[in-house]
């Protein structure tokens, strides 16, 4: 059987800002825990990068919005918490089929995400990231809580709450080895990501006992204004996961600036609970 991590060492060494590591970065143990909800399809196209990238159309002039919660508890840059606001989208010349690319995902032909926030707990987390990658990463304080019930998130930034996320441990187990496909902004050039992953989930469509609470937050207020449903359409959470995050590579020039929000240069809080 071979090694996940074969071949990824030595790697090619990179610095920005207070960011050194090596590439790519290695996810060898993390809590991955996610909600998706219908948003408005014509305010998501609105915020693409470019005309190639569309969102992926549902019924009613609806799209998809996820919230991503990363609990990274062993890494090759150390222990962070991370929150990452998606628009899963396909990149290509015409606008996909409707609902197709929701149900295949990574084996629909340039699916993928569009990364509208990513906030980390660690500065070096940010600055490898939108040094790296362009991606849309601020340095916030998270406290995740995990229960045998469900896993929770809840981030602010200086005493702000920004959202607050529980994933109920319901729903259908399978094996998840598709990558996760991220399309970000780097200096006027849209950057695609291929982050292999390997793991293990389940899914729940309709999910009871989940739920996003947003704060005040100017972050908070850029996914109200995409108009998300009220209840989630799915949620989903890695029973185990590991991942590999390289470089990425650009696949087109002169795309529009995508920078979010930026916040304090500091240091966040990253606390993990196992009993409430």
């Amino acid at each position: 059987m071979t090694d996940f991590f074969a071949s990824t060492r030595p790697g090619q060494p990179a610095v920005f800002g207070a960011a050194s590591f090596e590439l790519p970065i290695l996810y060898f143990r993390d809590d991955l825990f996610a909600l998706f909800f219908t948003a408005d399809y014509q305010k998501a196209k609105a915020l693409m990068p470019s005309p190639k990238l569309h969102p992926v159309a549902l019924p009613g002039g609806r799209t998809m919005l996820g919230v991503a919660a990363f609990n990274y508890h062993d890494t090759s840059i150390g222990p962070y918490g991370e929150v990452g606001v998606i628009l899963p989208a396909v990149y290509g010349a015409k606008p996909p089929l409707p609902g197709v690319p929701a149900l295949l995902e990574a084996r629909y032909p340039g699916f993928g995400v569009l990364v509208l926030h990513l906030p980390v707990t660690k500065t070096v987390a940010r600055d490898a990231g939108r040094g790296q990658w362009g991606y849309t990463k601020f340095v916030a304080d998270m406290k995740f809580t995990s229960t045998p019930e469900y896993h929770q998130c809840e981030m602010s930034d200086e005493q702000t709450p920004i959202l607050t996320m529980r994933v109920a441990k319901r729903g259908m187990f399978h094996r998840d080895r598709q990558p996760l496909v991220t399309y970000s902004v780097k200096d006027g050039n849209l950057i695609k990501t291929i982050v292999r992953q390997k793991g293990a989930c389940r899914m729940n469509v309709r999910p009871r006992a989940s739920f996003l609470k947003l704060g005040d937050h100017p972050a908070a207020e850029t996914i109200r204004a995409l108009g998300i449903g009220e209840r989630p359409i799915q949620s989903r959470y890695y029973v185990e996961r590991s991942g590999i995050l390289p470089a990425g590579e650009v696949i087109e020039s002169g795309v529009a600036a995508l920078d979010g929000w930026r916040g304090a240069d500091r240091e966040g809080q990253h606390t993990t609970v196992y009993i409430e």
